[in-house]
């Protein structure tokens, strides 16, 4: 957004929310060390201010998963361990070492694309190889896996590379009684046995999400790797925020642009899904689907306005909602519309909108659009 004051909305992301979380994770952590998982610009956040954030709380290691990702952190002077896992077949992998990033191994082209840019950079490359413990998606399965890993070694052994790291991604790790969790534990310690065995040069083996972060201590191993917690969160069904020590760190919030008198039986936005039942006052406010606000929330978002959660009154549209005040007179254009946020004033929250609109509260925040401009408070990870 190349006016943000013209914006009549903004995200409020409180830095200082976001490093008293990583600090809160290091203790759940007990001992392993914490991955800040930045991805998808930090979960709607901001890409370099959370992850500075993250670095201050503690975050000894940031995860991102597009390499575009990774060389847009080094490139704005982030420091630090960075490990990235998605790239196409002919990415800038010579790059990608210039910047010193730990790259992810999943399959045997990318293996050989990286031995290739090793060779032909003269540089040594950090590698991750990605087991798919069950989920089902990265990586290689364990037969398949254990190839790849006596590649990866007859590699290392030639000094072309070093396989620092062994992980993999959790399906359902926040159901700590789940058959499928013990399963790709077990398949898990294998790879790393094996890995071991074999002589990789392991530094980490990560298998822990949020969710397994907090309520799954078997599966911590020396580093784990929270990405919705971080932003306060929380990855665990039925358990809020505050219950796990964690602050949500984002505000959304929009200023009101237009509020007028309609009669009863109005019918408001595109199809009139909604009708007014009596006479009533609308409010118009100018965020949209063009902005992350979902369209399955049409009828259903909450926001806080005028001292009162009110509803969505109609469809979403590309730019603007409706709300309903229902005869409220109080609300005046310029009034400020909360969205979201910790729910510290009574605000609906992250999670609020995503039971409005049948989702995740993960999808809520990264889905917000680009041009809504973030505003930070706070200081963690700010120069002094």
């Amino acid at each position: 957004m190349s006016h943000p004051d013209s914006f009549p909305a903004r995200a409020v992301v409180d830095l200082d929310a976001i490093a008293g979380n990583v600090a809160r994770l290091a203790g759940y952590a007990r001992g392993a060390q914490v991955m800040a998982v930045v991805k998808a610009d930090a979960y709607g956040h901001g890409l370099v201010p959370a992850a500075q954030a993250a670095q201050a709380g503690g975050a000894t290691w940031l995860g991102v998963a597009q390499l575009a990702e990774a060389m847009d952190l080094r490139e704005a002077g982030v420091a630090g361990r960075i490990l990235t896992w998605i790239f196409s077949p002919g990415a800038d992998l010579a790059r990608a070492l210039a910047l010193d990033l730990d790259l992810s191994v999943g399959a045997p082209w990318a293996l050989a694309e990286v031995e290739a840019a090793a060779r032909a950079t003269g540089r040594t490359p950090r590698v991750h190889l990605k087991v798919d413990t069950g989920l089902g998606r990265g990586g290689q399965f364990l037969p398949a896996w254990s190839d790849m890993l006596a590649d990866a070694l007859r590699a290392q052994a030639e000094g072309v590379l070093e396989v620092v790291g062994v992980w993999s991604h959790l399906a359902s790790a926040e159901d700590v009684t789940s058959p499928v969790t013990d399963a790709q534990l077990e398949v898990f310690t294998e790879a790393v046995a094996r890995a071991e065995a074999g002589g990789a040069h392991l530094e980490v083996r990560h298998l822990s999400n949020s969710a397994a972060t907090i309520v799954n201590p078997a599966m911590r191993f020396d580093l784990v790797r929270p990405g919705l917690a971080v932003f306060g969160l929380s990855p665990v069904p039925g358990r809020a925020s505050a219950e796990l020590g964690l602050r949500p760190a984002m505000r959304v919030e929009a200023a009101v642009m237009l509020v007028k008198d309609a009669r009863a039986g109005q019918g408001v936005s595109y199809g009139h899904t909604y009708t007014t039942a009596a006479d009533t006052v609308l409010a118009d406010i100018p965020l949209g689907y063009a902005d992350g606000i979902p369209r399955h929330a049409s009828n259903a978002g909450p926001m806080l306005l005028g001292g009162r959660v009110r509803r969505i009154a109609g469809r979403v549209c590309m730019d603007q909602v409706v709300v309903d005040l229902e005869g409220d007179r109080g609300v005046r254009a310029g009034d400020v519309a909360v969205l979201f946020g910790p729910g510290d004033d009574g605000e609906p929250t992250a999670q609020d909108w995503a039971e409005a609109a049948g989702t995740i509260s993960y999808e809520i925040v990264t889905r917000l659009g680009a041009r809504i401009p973030r505003v930070y408070t706070g200081t963690a990870g700010l120069p002094a």
